[in-house]
């Protein structure tokens, strides 16, 4: 039904978008719809045919895009990041990669009766978790840094590796009863490790010296990146099948980590692209399945998946991690998570089809067991991740907390009472006197620029999911709100209006948009909120029942408490701002300004004799 090229991409498209809006509104991984909705359009509905439509071009789209995934993935791999777990990334890529490689070989030989060669073939193929769909859980599960680095670098790391393992086993298995079997795989493998080294460093190399040098416009960067990709990631391919994986791994890692070359734009442009192409990959491989090859399999996928999960990856996280700094708890939420992604499907793919022409028939059980291995890791692992790091107390808090920009009196004010509630509040600000004031009152804060490279790399936002402009200085808060707007959503960066706010024309003021929304009413500014504070206005919290509701607190308030904050039951916080909704229940709690004529009638009424 959709075979003919525009509507089947259209097709593609709509439904990769269905699937990550819903995945956004359950808070599950994306795979999860992906994968199910490739396998109702294909094997069940049979609407969609992704070896018909695309013929011989399948597999090198394929291989491109996931180039393009991994090098996403290694632009974020800066070695400051994991330089107190790198021993157990280390171990892990390593000594248990080579755990997993052997549980798993051995139980597919005896489970589904493979010959050694093509069990070991499928062992390397399981060795691959990926960023494809760690990266996704990780956003849903949320652990803490230590966790999440490994994880992630263990992901990306592994991809490259999974496949010079595959092609090593697989130049084996076509040259095997020959005298050179082993010498092949050998040579293979050096092959591999020296043209993806070579040609990875080197174009990561020129593509930082051009950047350094300034040799294209900005608005060519992201071409330039996307053409080196496919240049180093199709020659390397071309001097030794399968180092390509490695070179762009390499090359992302290059760029990642160089001083004095800010990647952050080409960064944005492959996340934006990845999230594109993750979505159509896992529809097309999905559809190329057919359910008499997923119903042969029978119930002994299940077995093998609990091997894998219960005994393969927890012995290889362990003796991984010997010696290192991480608790039980984290090693434990280590070991449940390993899940198989894209690169694992692809690389089945296109191996199965080549052994089956060499003359092995019995290879194309590869790919319908590849995916029943990641359907079933990633469904087990992403129902029961996040409530398993909750239980094992290694998850990051829900970012309900807020950045402040300035630590000047009515930044403290405001944090001072978000901070009774066990709302996590950091305070940055440049003046010394400001910051030495808010840790006189126990607030958390940063000393320095909140927009500086410094602070890249030194300010801890576990917890932190809005931002508040409270400095006097409107241009700190519009640049701080460019900055973060992409991090925390631009739905969650505000601002407290200023002087020249009121004064200046609209051509005249600068970044409106990022900047954020309009705090606490269209009257309240800077100058006003700090002026009634020196006058002896305080900040107060409110509860709200069933007998005295929000509509009783404005009644009995009017215009002397100014609502700020509004904490529904669950810890949540609701930021009052101009044209946001803001309509508490009972079992909020009201956070507000109260005017200095109210707080003097309150405090007459708090000493008069009852």
């Amino acid at each position: 039904m959709f075979d003919s090229g525009i509507i089947a991409f259209a097709f593609i498209g709509i439904l990769a978008f269905a699937c990550q809006w819903l995945a956004w509104r359950v808070r599950l991984p994306a795979i999860l719809f992906l994968l199910a909705s490739g396998i109702v359009v294909g094997p069940v509905a049979g609407i969609f045919h992704p070896d018909a439509l695309f013929g011989e071009l399948l597999f090198p789209l394929i291989s491109l895009a996931v180039a393009i995934i991994l090098f996403e993935g290694s632009l974020t791999l800066d070695l400051k990041e994991i330089r107190s777990q790198r021993k157990v990334v280390q171990r892990l890529i390593t000594v248990g990669a080579a755990v997993t490689w052997v549980i798993v070989a051995v139980a597919v030989h005896y489970l589904f009766a493979l010959s050694w060669e093509l069990s070991i073939l499928f062992g390397a193929l399981t060795v691959v978790t990926g960023p494809t769909v760690i990266v996704p859980m990780l956003r849903t599960v949320r652990p803490n840094a230590d966790i999440g680095n490994i994880l992630r670098w263990e992901g990306i790391l592994i991809d490259p590796l999974g496949a010079l393992l595959v092609v090593v086993v697989y130049e084996f298995i076509v040259a095997q009863g020959q005298a050179e079997g082993v010498l092949s795989g050998m040579l293979a493998f050096v092959e591999i490790i020296a043209s993806g080294t070579v040609l990875g460093l080197a174009c990561g190399w020129l593509l930082g010296f051009i950047l350094k040098k300034h040799w294209v416009p900005e608005y060519l960067e992201n071409l330039a990146t996307l053409s080196l990709v496919f240049f180093s990631f199709s020659v390397a391919n071309m001097l030794a099948h399968e180092s390509g994986l490695l070179a762009v791994t390499l090359m992302g890692m290059w760029l990642a980590n160089q001083k004095d070359i800010h990647i952050g734009e080409i960064l944005n442009f492959k996340e934006n692209l990845t999230v594109l192409l993750i979505s159509g990959l896992f529809i097309i491989l999905a559809a190329r399945l057919t359910l008499e090859e997923l119903i042969a399999l029978g119930w002994l996928p299940f077995a093998l998946l609990a091997i894998m999960q219960f005994v393969a990856r927890p012995l290889s996280v362990w003796l991984s991690a010997v010696g290192s700094s991480l608790h039980w708890r984290e090693k434990l939420l280590l070991s449940w998570i390993a899940p198989r992604g894209i690169v694992a499907a692809a690389v089945s793919a296109l191996f199965a089809i080549k052994l089956e022409q060499s003359g092995e028939p019995s290879a194309m059980i590869l790919v319908p067991l590849t995916f029943s291995v990641i359907f079933g890791t990633v469904v087990l692992q992403s129902a029961t991740a996040r409530p398993l790091a909750r239980w094992l107390k290694v998850a990051e808090p829900p970012p309900h907390g807020y950045l402040m920009i300035g630590a000047n009196p009515v930044a403290r004010a405001i944090a001072k009472a978000l901070k009774k509630h066990d709302v996590r509040v950091v305070l940055t600000d440049s003046n010394w006197d400001n910051i030495r004031a808010a840790r006189m009152d126990s607030l958390e804060t940063f000393y320095g620029n909140p927009v500086s490279e410094y602070a890249e790399q030194r300010l801890d936002l576990v917890g932190i999911g809005k931002l508040l402009g409270l400095s006097p200085e409107r241009s700190l808060n519009t640049v701080a709100g460019m900055r973060f707007g992409a991090e925390f959503g631009q739905q969650n960066i505000f601002a407290l209006q200023t002087t020249s706010d009121t004064r200046l024309a609209d051509k005249h003021l600068d970044g409106e948009v990022h900047r954020g929304q309009h705090l606490f009413g269209a009257d309240m500014t800077f100058s006003k909120f700090s002026s009634m504070l020196a006058q002896g206005a305080e900040v107060h919290s409110t509860r709200l029942t069933d007998e005295y509701g929000y509509g009783d607190f404005v009644e009995s308030n009017g215009k002397a408490a100014i609502p700020l904050f509004g904490i529904a039951p669950d810890g949540k916080v609701h930021t009052c701002a101009i044209d946001r909704k803001f309509e508490p229940q009972s079992g909020w709690k009201i956070i507000s300004l109260f005017t200095p004529t109210l707080v003097a009638e309150r405090a007459r009424a708090q000493t008069q004799p009852v």
